[in-house]
């Protein structure tokens, strides 16, 4: 179920699963860092990386691991750069 957005939806108490697009070259070594931090994902024969997110801390987690594998030099940086600057304004 999606919203108006298209954005995945559930119910209180319901699990989501979501589909990342990840380049195949990428996908196994994420694979095992989801497992290594017990987030529950499975790589099904079509090729797809599929995580079930339960929480807000996994979704952080899953979004962490993605960017180190995917993101280039400058997007990291600029997220470093945002987090520091969040850190001083708290």
């Amino acid at each position: 179920m999606t919203n108006d957005k298209g954005q995945p939806t559930k119910d209180k108490g319901q699990m989501t699963n979501h589909v990342l697009q990840i380049p195949l070259s990428d996908r196994w070594r994420i694979y095992h860092r989801l497992q290594e931090l017990k987030i529950n994902c499975s790589c099904p024969p079509d090729g797809s990386l599929r995580v079930q997110v339960n929480n807000l801390l996994e979704v952080i987690l899953i979004r962490s691991i993605v960017m180190q594998f995917i993101a280039s030099r400058h997007e990291l940086l600029e997220w470093l750069e945002r987090c520091w600057h969040y850190t001083n304004e708290s």
